[in-house]
């Protein structure tokens, strides 16, 4: 922002932005001006300790525990559940369903998948409303739920019971469609 030049500032209105600026901290610390020698010289030096006190464990926070870490599918893992060898345990369609809605459904079946001993689920989000026409540049965004279960599925809450996820193959919907590998419950 630029400083207009030509009015100077009123008496009172100096005082003013001298209260100001005495409370305001600055953003960047380096490039204020340094305090005059005056100022310098009344201030009483501070008082050094000689003996140091040692540090304790107790006082250190305890490490959170290390979130499991996602294993995307192999190559060979993800043709036998695209040409059928591996069978999927079960199936949630997200079709239809609002974001807050679908993001408990899928809590909830990815919770049961696990108590149930599931291996794989697929999980169909959809592809979204194909968009090209006048109409559609003033609608709401299109495959929300395309786009957010990938991340939610990443999501700590998630990690305790996804083991990794992947695209879908065409047989099972393609981009529109998710394969999700179930951790084993301890």
């Amino acid at each position: 922002m630029s400083r207009r030049k030509g009015r100077s500032l009123a008496p009172e209105e100096e005082e003013l932005w001298r209260t100001v600026k005495k409370t305001v901290t600055p953003l960047r610390p380096e490039k204020a001006a340094p305090p005059p020698p005056a100022a310098l010289a009344a201030q009483p030096e501070p008082q050094r300790s000689l003996v140091q006190l040692p540090t304790t464990a107790s006082t250190a926070p305890a490490p959170k525990p290390a979130l499991p870490k996602l294993h995307p599918f192999g190559k060979r893992e993800r043709q036998a559940v695209n040409r059928g060898r591996t069978a999927i345990d079960g199936r949630l369609d997200l079709h239809g369903y609002r974001q807050d809605e679908a993001h408990a459904r899928l809590s909830g079946f990815l919770s049961y998948a696990q108590s149930m001993g599931w291996k794989v689920v697929l999980v169909i989000t959809g592809k979204g409303r194909p968009g090209g026409d006048f109409q559609s540049l003033h609608d709401h965004e299109r495959g929300v739920l395309r786009r957010v279960v990938p991340l939610w599925l990443s999501l700590p809450e998630f990690r305790r019971v996804v083991l990794g996820y992947e695209d879908a193959g065409p047989v099972h919907g393609g981009g529109g469609a998710l394969y999700v590998r179930i951790r084993k419950r301890k």
